[in-house]
């Protein structure tokens, strides 16, 4: 019998009443579970674990490029630790957007790495495999049927953008997890998934209300970083027939009623709404109640299942190949000119290194210290002590971008400009060569929700035995 069978089973007989374990084990595995927690979390008879794996908040590159973004051997060890830990437990395990970006290529580099664990550690398990890739028919068709909506408003979705794109996925929902543990697989992997889908699925299989199934599954997939002060530990959640209670297995990091009502609020765009594939959680009417100093307990959310099915797509298309210039500058004369020396010193470029036409290359600056970062823009009343410029050339060829950069950096380092007092140079270079190859730049071809009549057809499932 399969850990999930065995789950259904103890919920079926005798235990209706009982709460739901659920553990939270990462915020995005792969960049080190906290061990202390998480074995603590173990103590706590868990009746499931999970953990996300990926987002889109690293931006495309991963996604165009098919790379993760954490370290091999931070993943392998933090894969290792949840292996071995819901094996002991008997309980099931479930990875969300695999490899970070959650396309084939992370799919296959984590299952490589999972297939590496269960042979070294001597573990044997039945194993599900979720994809979410989408063909580009599928999505053009979509677009020619208006069943497109951009998430932002410079992303198009025409042909020439899907076909550019090197990898597409949906975000998966409970439905494809739910399929996946159906097959009896003790370990579920899947590409790319919604934070939600990973923790609400089992209590979707064991008939919990939805409704706090999900607002829970909301809160944990971060794990304690719905606490104060906000960390990385495991958390549990324990969901019963009315609500749920969120505890960190970190003692110092407590859930408060203020902490968790902030983190429901997280990554959404409208306060009250958390939109899901299946349906949207509505959280107007969630009670948040202190259960102690370090535990909250929350019910009250609705679920209304969708009328419509959708899903997220997200692309990512390569825009060509990236060089940057590093330097810095503490010379007042220089900085307070720097509105007319930049453009003089892109404009000197161009007459030496024309652009082509056909597809021109892209130089740019980001002064930190004078509104790099602030959306705000730089008050110029008083102007910074120093200054650090970062130069950004995008070309089509690594060596066109090499050439454009070192050519902007020789013009800045020796620019005239007036005041000037010192001819030996403007700026200061923190390593040489200061221009460094950054490799091949994506952008996000598609950032869209895709109306469908059916999720099934989107997310094939595989099984295997190890």
């Amino acid at each position: 019998m399969s850990a999930i069978d065995r789950l259904r089973d103890r919920f079926a007989n005798g235990r209706k009443g009982t709460p739901l374990k659920a553990i939270s084990a990462s915020g995005q595995l792969g960049y080190g579970v906290l061990e202390p927690a998480f074995r603590t979390a173990l103590t706590r008879e868990p009746d499931f674990i999970g953990a996300d794996m990926g987002s889109v908040d690293p931006g495309p590159n991963y996604l165009g490029a098919g790379h993760m973004a954490t370290s091999g051997p931070t993943t392998i060890r933090d894969l290792r630790l949840l292996l071995n830990g819901a094996r002991a437990n008997d309980v099931p395990l479930v990875i969300g957007s695999a490899g970070t970006a959650g396309a084939r290529p992370h799919l296959e580099a984590t299952l490589d790495l999972v297939r590496q664990i269960a042979a070294e550690d001597d573990l044997h398990f039945k194993l599900a495999v979720a994809s979410a890739d989408i063909d580009k028919a599928v999505v053009k068709q979509a677009a020619a049927e208006g069943r497109l909506t951009p998430l932002a408003d410079n992303i198009e979705a025409g042909a020439t953008d899907i076909d550019a794109s090197e990898h597409i996925v949906a975000q998966m929902g409970t439905e494809a997890i739910c399929r996946a543990l159906e097959t009896g697989a003790d370990v579920v992997v899947t590409g790319r998934a919604c934070d939600t889908a990973i923790y609400a699925a089992i209590p979707r299989m064991l008939g919990f209300e939805e409704a706090n199934a999900m607002h829970m599954a909301k809160i944990i997939e971060c794990a304690s970083l719905c606490c104060t002060p906000g960390g990385r530990d495991s958390m549990l959640g324990s969901l019963d027939a009315n609500g749920f209670v969120l505890e960190s297995m970190n003692p110092d990091r407590h859930a408060t009623p203020m902490s968790v009502a902030a983190h429901s609020l997280y990554e959404q765009a409208t306060p009250y709404l958390v939109i899901e594939p299946e349906g949207t959680l509505h959280l107007e009417g969630v009670d948040y109640t202190a259960v102690d100093h370090h535990r909250t307990r929350a019910q009250g959310a609705e679920w209304r299942p969708a009328e419509q099915f959708t899903v997220k797509l997200e692309g990512a298309a390569p825009v060509g190949e990236r060089m940057l210039i590093l330097a810095g500058s503490a010379d007042p004369r220089f900085i307070a000119g720097l509105d007319d020396i930049l453009p003089a010193v892109r404009n000197l470029v161009a007459e030496i290194v024309p652009p082509r036409p056909e597809r021109p290359y892209n130089l740019d600056f980001r002064v930190y210290g004078r509104g790099a970062v602030s959306l705000f823009g730089h008050g110029r009343n008083e102007e910074p002590a120093e200054v650090f410029i970062l130069g950004e050339v995008l070309a089509e060829t690594l060596e066109e971008a090499k050439t454009v950069a070192a050519t902007t950096k020789q013009y800045l380092l020796h620019h005239g400009f007036e005041g000037r007092l010192s001819t030996a140079g403007n700026l200061a270079f923190p390593f040489t060569p200061p221009e460094v190859p950054f490799g091949t730049a994506y952008r996000f071809s598609l950032y869209h929700v895709m109306a469908v009549d059916a999720l099934a057809p989107l997310f094939p499932v595989e099984t295997e035995v190890l």
